[in-house]
């Protein structure tokens, strides 16, 4: 084995649900992309049965490495290294939300989180689960975020969207869009943004500057559009400042992503979950790469759903996969 390919960092990849794209763009990610193998050793926690059926259906020609032993992952040529975890006890069926299905995705981010809280990874990236097949089997956690939050006892991460220089990280996630500004409270918009300053300087940006997206239109125009600009977010931006965090904001939500991917700030709060995400999503969807920041590893993923209906088809782009396993890599501590 090459001595300096195992110095690299080794990567847990998870593919998630097996009736989505999550196992084709793993298998398209590590075979297309050699760039990937000189950042990283990724190791993938699955059945290998799932990764041979995609395999398989895809005509690609790759070879699935059964190991028990993280360690002796490394690179090779069309081959593919895979952490064994409990079988899938069902017939896979590509675009078919399944109850089965959600709990084996579930068992897979279970069995990485532990290698994860063991050192025996140093990150893990993850592809898309279906929440519909998490609620059938009653999972009781609402999404990935609050997965690794619960199995690792972490209390409440954040979610960070990374976008080529674009940074964005969000307030609320999976919550009504008219609950938000029920929401919006001036000690938790404060601890949240000295959270993401200390986030933003564990990835090595020194004195991060931060902007705080607006909720309402042009900020509120001076009452004319809401009041929650002037009650709620000026309040929390002056508070923050006394605590000599570099804040600037409330900005119009029209505009301060723009400024953010020109550099004039190293990473925007949003205050909800659409706020944030069209503006990654617009700025280059394929190549945009989650973060979980506040676990006690990194966790990176693809900032994409399971698209049911291209599953099992060949169709599905691999480079947000790419990118989270890179960055993953990269960032890893």
């Amino acid at each position: 084995m090459d001595t300096i390919k195992t110095k690299l960092p080794l990567i847990a990849v998870i593919p998630g649900d097996p009736n989505g794209i999550g196992p084709e763009i793993v298998l398209k990610a590590l075979t297309a992309h050699p760039q990937i193998h000189r950042h990283c050793r990724p190791l993938v926690f699955a059945d290998p049965m799932v990764l041979e059926y995609y395999a398989n259906t895809l005509g690609l020609p790759v070879k699935i490495i059964v190991t028990d032993q993280p360690e002796t992952a490394h690179f090779a040529e069309n081959k593919i290294f895979c952490y064994p975890v409990p079988r899938l006890p069902a017939k896979i069926q590509p675009g078919t939300i399944s109850g089965t299905a959600g709990k084996y995705a579930f068992n897979c981010i279970r069995t990485a989180t532990a290698a994860a809280l063991e050192k025996t990874v140093q990150a893990v990236t993850t592809g898309p689960i279906n929440k519909k097949a998490l609620k059938q089997v009653k999972i009781p956690y609402a999404d990935h975020t609050a997965m690794f939050a619960g199995l690792t006892k972490s209390g409440n991460p954040m979610t960070m969207f990374v976008t080529r220089e674009l940074r964005i990280f969000f307030y609320s996630r999976h919550i009504a869009f008219r609950e938000i500004p029920n929401k919006l409270k001036v000690p938790d918009l404060v601890n949240c943004m000295r959270n993401c300053v200390r986030f933003l300087e564990q990835l090595g940006i020194n004195r991060p500057a931060l902007a705080l997206a607006a909720l309402n239109p042009h900020a509120g125009d001076g009452g004319l559009f809401g009041n929650e600009e002037a009650e709620i977010l000026e309040p929390a931006v002056q508070q923050a400042r006394a605590r000599q965090l570099n804040i600037s904001g409330p900005i119009p939500a029209d505009s301060v992503f723009h400024f953010a991917a020109q550099g004039d700030y190293d990473a925007v709060l949003s205050l909800y979950h659409d706020q944030g995400h069209i503006a990654a999503k617009s700025y280059d969807f394929y190549r945009t790469v989650s973060f979980t920041m506040g676990l006690p590893f990194l966790r990176t993923s693809v900032d994409h759903g399971t698209a049911m209906e291209l599953a099992g088809k060949g169709k599905a782009n691999e480079s947000s996969m790419v990118e989270a396993i890179i960055k993953a890599a990269r960032f890893a501590w």
